[in-house]
């Protein structure tokens, strides 16, 4: 079990800050990334790190700080998709909310890229998406990823080998074995 230091027990803004606000472009990556939308994404993070406030006294109990807040995101996520019931849309523009400023023609360069990648996987099945998501994208572990979805390890492991497989048949035009 994951023990915080004695000061994040009774947690202030500050400390809240310092621990959970860090994973806030995270969370919003996933929201997008199941969202399609990217003033809903903004919304949805702004009301889960509410809800974290909110749930701080559950910090204590908590082995895995970014699985948790990852976990209650596509939770949330989840959530707003069985209640709006609008399913997956167009993907637009969202890895700009970041606060790293890199020079324009890199800043090109890389949305132009990252934008081939996302219609690429929005080919994939849903679970595979998820996990090479917060896998590739993000940068999760295995175990982490785990947590975060509540899949087995074995079936992380397995959707994330298929979806790379996947996106190098897409990528070298072959059939792709979805």
């Amino acid at each position: 079990m994951f023990i915080l230091p004695h000061y994040l027990e009774s947690m202030n803004p500050t400390d809240f800050k310092n621990t959970i606000l860090p994973y806030k472009d995270k969370m919003f990556r996933l929201a997008l990334r199941l969202l399609n939308k990217r003033e809903e994404a903004e919304d949805l993070v702004q009301e889960a790190l509410i809800k974290l406030w909110q749930q701080q006294d559950r910090l204590a109990e908590v082995q895995n700080i970014e699985a948790w807040v990852i976990r209650l995101t596509k939770n949330q996520c989840i959530d707003r998709l069985r209640g709006s019931k609008n399913g997956h849309k167009e993907w637009k523009d969202g890895l700009d909310w970041a606060d790293s400023t890199p020079l324009p023609d890199a800043r090109t360069e890389s949305a132009d890229t990252m934008n081939k990648l996302q219609k690429l996987m929005e080919r994939l099945p849903e679970n595979q998406r998820l996990v090479m998501q917060l896998r590739d994208v993000e940068g999760l572990s295995y175990q982490e990823v785990a947590e975060a979805l509540d899949f087995p390890l074995a079936q992380v492991k397995i959707n994330l080998f298929r979806a790379r497989q996947t996106m190098k048949s897409i990528l070298s035009n072959k059939t792709p074995q979805v």
